[in-house]
């Protein structure tokens, strides 16, 4: 196919983007965390003296999309309400969920995952809160399965509502565990969650595979009230029974012990692979005193440097004279990647980047094998030839549509790609580059950043103080007011927080009454936070859990980035790529938060195929494109001077620069993806680095080195809650609904 136009390219990018997500065989996790709206999340402790949580889960049992649901107890006689404290809320206002009291032996009686609250207690949750809370309500769930099982019959009242009840008990206690893993990793957090993880996993497979509850669905499906059902309803049973069987339901008795087996592996595997990749992260430092080595870096890059060198124990670092501490981080390893003139420096910081977590204790390996083979067998068990067509079960696109889909897009995409090179090649030997004729890997962002501030006069590092987080967040919500006609109010104070740089907002509609909550997590913390961004389903609308039984439960959600932090006085300067990301969470937010549908298992982001999540996240980035909302969100951090005219104009011709090449480095993770599930033999001849080569000789122009192991790295499809049960429950891995490979 000969070359196409490079607005044309644009839109295939955005189709690579979004097939990518059908592609990710593993589901991009929704992480799952929790909270809900006005009543207080645990109300369980008036059945259950030993605990204190009554959760009640809005979203599928067997969500092909999504595992996290939360729920929403009553309020008390003093608890207060949200909806008349969300406009008024500051820094000021008594946190609704109480600080635990110190605990000698963390109890249960006062242990802050059981006791009575109206948000998540973020800030009094530690590592030795997790083993009695989990177990001690892992006892309980338990019995009240037993008395779901013998009382269930094939009707709404008597089998889905006490089913989003039980699930959503657990998903509220476990995302809030899981939730501060992904953004306040610890080594104690880590044991304890290892420690109660096999029970948990032990009740979710109960659950999954009960047989009284999946007949009854389907029952329900073969009754006369079938058509009395709304559509939304006929979904949710539908969905139900499908993933049902996708969990194992209808193996037997031995099958079924296997592939319990399985899940309870693949559930540490994956916990293993993430934390390898934070410490593989965390452990590179990279100190430089000689001002020399770092020529090129802008003022903020080093900045950052001099600020995380203070971290480190460097007390007297500054930006001007050092020392300077280069990290893997996302902000730090892109800052060198485009700006640093030193080549041996970047081949460094490259070669360290592609190789993360593939040496010594935290080699991923062996551990990529392990997932790759048990997800195999999984799928032999439950009757699939591999495992791409069990993760293609629940979604829009078969594995033979989506591999065509990639061969045009391939295809469509290379010419220009070569292109793109050619460019590259040339204008570096303009600028006498002795490597212009063997350009490698650390020079392509580099060069590139070059080649663009000459062909469109744009700079990204002289753009930052035209984009600070407060403007680019007012003029987000401004856009959200003009679109949705909603209003989004900053409620700090209303919520514990896990962070003291976490916001919390309020979103309410055209009358003022709030429809929905939000927490805002913006900034890179490289010692204790998963890279990458997320949105993250906190609790989802429910009419089922409504607080009062009369009103809907309203949704929460996270969005969490890891952009640049502030430094010294200066607030967050981000470059256009970081703000594009902002946009594209808080579209995947707005499906959660703005949703009108009251039947909480497909509210939302719940129940919609994978392959159709990015859509609104896509909707909203665009926006970043758009004259009067870029022009309103760009207004200098110091002088409140807009955006020049001209700049804008810039940036719209270089909105498509390199997207050949760009549209290739998505198609080779989708591509990988697919052949490592669905050709790749687990111990056969070829590694997982031989598919890896194999692939990106056809999409990518400048081959991987022989020692590329960024699979090692590729969280996005070996991180998280592999296994499928857990994504049905309990979504705790990478980040809800995410910029798919873009992160990595």
């Amino acid at each position: 196919m000969g070359r196409i136009p490079k607005r044309s390219l644009a839109a295939l990018f955005i189709i690579v983007n979004m097939l990518a997500v059908v592609a990710c065989t593993t589901r991009i996790a929704l992480s799952r965390s929790v909270h809900r709206h006005r009543p207080r999340l645990h109300r369980y402790a008036r059945r259950h003296h030993s605990l204190s949580s009554k959760l009640s889960f809005p979203c599928p049992l067997w969500s092909s999309s999504f595992s996290l649901c939360l729920r929403h107890p009553r309020s008390s006689p003093t608890s207060r309400s949200l909806s008349a404290t969300c406009s008024s809320a500051s820094a000021s206002t008594p946190p609704i969920a109480p600080r635990a009291p110190p605990m000698a032996d963390a109890g249960v009686e006062s242990n802050p995952l059981l006791r009575d609250f109206d948000f998540p207690p973020f800030d009094a949750v530690e590592a030795k809160h997790v083993r009695p809370g989990v177990l001690a309500l892992l006892k309980n769930l338990e019995s009240d399965l037993e008395e779901l099982e013998r009382t269930v019959e094939p009707s709404w009242p008597k089998l889905v509502e006490p089913l989003e009840k039980i699930v959503d008990r657990l998903t509220v206690v476990w995302g809030m565990i899981n939730h501060l893993k992904a953004v306040k990793d610890t080594d104690e957090l880590r044991a304890a969650i290892e420690e109660v993880q096999a029970e948990k996993v032990k009740f979710q497979l109960r659950l999954g595979q009960s047989k009284p509850i999946y007949n009854a669905f389907r029952a329900l499906q073969e009754s006369p009230d079938w058509n009395l059902l709304s559509d939304a309803q006929k979904r949710i049973v539908e969905n139900q029974i499908k993933e049902a069987v996708l969990s194992g339901v209808a193996l037997e008795d031995g099958k079924r012990e296997e592939f319990n087996k399985i899940e309870q592996e693949l559930e540490k595997l994956s916990k293993k692979f993430d934390e390898n990749v934070l410490d593989a992260t965390k452990k590179f430092e990279k100190k430089i005193t000689d001002k020399k080595d770092i020529e090129g870096l802008p003022a903020t890059a080093l900045g950052l440097a001099a600020q995380t060198a203070v971290s480190k124990g460097h007390e007297n670092a500054t930006p001007e004279d050092g020392p300077w501490v280069i990290t893997l981080d996302a902000p730090s390893f892109m800052s060198v990647m485009q700006h640093a003139r030193n080549r041996a420096l970047r081949e460094e910081i490259y070669r360290a980047y592609v190789t993360r977590a593939s040496s010594g204790d935290i080699d991923n390996t062996l551990i990529i094998d392990q997932i790759l083979k048990l997800r195999l067998e999984k799928a032999k068990l439950l009757g699939y030839n591999n495992y791409a067509e069990v993760s293609m079960a629940m979604k829009m696109a078969t594995v033979d549509k989506a591999e065509e889909l990639l061969e045009k897009l391939r295809s469509a995409s290379w010419d220009a790609a070569v292109q793109d090179m050619e460019d590259l090649k040339h204008f570096a030997k303009s600028q006498g580059a002795k490597e212009s004729d063997d350009l490698s890997h650390w020079d392509i962002s580099f060069w590139s950043e070059r080649l663009r501030e000459s062909k469109y006069d744009i700079n990204e590092e002289e753009l930052r103080p035209y984009f600070s987080l407060p403007k680019v967040t007012e003029g987000l919500f401004n856009l959200a007011r003009t679109l949705f006609g909603i209003e989004i109010e900053a409620a700090d104070g209303l919520a514990p927080v896990w962070n003291s740089d976490v916001r919390f907002y309020c979103v309410k509609d055209s009358s003022g009454n709030p429809i929905a909550y939000f927490y805002f997590d913006p900034y890179s913390r490289p010692s204790e936070k998963r890279g990458g961004a997320w949105m993250d389903e906190v609790v989802a609308r429910s009419r089922v859990l409504s607080p009062d039984g009369a009103s809907t439960r309203l949704p929460i959600a996270h969005m969490v980035c890891n952009q640049m932090p502030p430094v010294g006085t200066k607030p967050s300067l981000m470059t256009f790529r970081e703000v594009e990301t902002v946009f594209h969470e808080f579209g995947h937010a707005l499906q959660h938060m703005l949703t009108k549908q009251d039947e909480g298992l497909v509210a939302g982001i719940r129940g919609i195929e994978w392959d159709a999540v990015e859509l609104p996240s896509q909707f909203m980035e665009n926006w970043c494109y758009h004259r009067d909302t870029l022009m309103g969100i760009a207004k200098h951090y110091e002088t409140g001077e807009s955006l020049p005219e001209d700049v804008y104009k810039k940036l719209l011709a270089a909105r498509t620069f390199r997207a050949g090449s760009l549209s290739l480095r998505q198609i080779r993770f989708a591509s990988i993806d697919l052949q490592l599930h669905t050709k790749y033999v687990p111990g056969g001849p070829e590694s997982v680095y031989d598919v890896d080569q194999r692939v990106s000789e056809r999409t990518q122009v400048l081959p991987p080195l022989a020692e590329d192991r960024f699979l090692c790295g590729f969280s996005h499809i070996f991180a998280g809650s592999s296994s499928y049960l857990s994504k049905r429950f309990f979504k705790m891995g990478r980040g809800a609904i995410c910029r798919c490979f873009l992160c990595i």
